[in-house]
């Protein structure tokens, strides 16, 4: 079966793969730190408001544990996974605030949960952990597809969203 469970295996591996590109993964949290000390957090919604995700989204923190204390950094880019398909208002912001999309991105993973191998996603960031992540998902036989409306490569299918 190909659920939710399926998914966070498929986060951890994908954590595994970066400490094997030299990367330096948190065990306990979802960010990545590369080698330009970028950190590149993964953040899991199963639904947030656009109010909410605004706010998060510019605020660009994240919460890093060394030994037993722990620090606030800020966070180069976020990629939101969401389990549940997001709303309408929230894709159109994030396509349409350059401050946000420039630092974000979305992977609706609502599709994986059905059993279907697709993730949607909108992702014009320059991060190079989320490319990797694309790919690696790729390579997990998911079909991973631009949302319709945002600047995709050419070789990437668009597909319509209903909220």
């Amino acid at each position: 079966m190909f659920a939710m469970p399926r998914v966070w295996k498929l986060i951890n591996d994908f954590k595994l793969k970066c400490f094997s590109m030299g990367w330096k993964a948190s065990e306990t949290y979802d960010w990545i730190l590369t080698d330009d000390h970028k950190y590149h957090t993964f953040i899991w919604a199963k639904i947030i408001y656009p109010s909410s995700f605004e706010r998060i989204a510019l605020s660009r923190k994240c919460i890093v544990k060394e030994g037993l204390n722990y620090k606030v950094v800020e966070a180069s880019y976020y990629a939101w996974i969401f389990e549940n398909s997001p709303p309408k208002s929230l894709w159109e912001k994030v396509l349409t605030f350059e401050e946000i999309s420039k630092n974000n991105a979305i992977y609706d993973l609502s599709k994986i949960h059905k059993e279907e191998k697709i993730c949607v996603k909108i992702n014009k960031t320059e991060s190079q952990v989320f490319k990797e992540f694309e790919k690696f998902l790729r390579e997990h036989g998911i079909k991973v597809v631009s949302h319709i409306g945002s600047n995709s490569s050419a070789n990437e299918i668009s597909v319509s969203k209903k909220t």
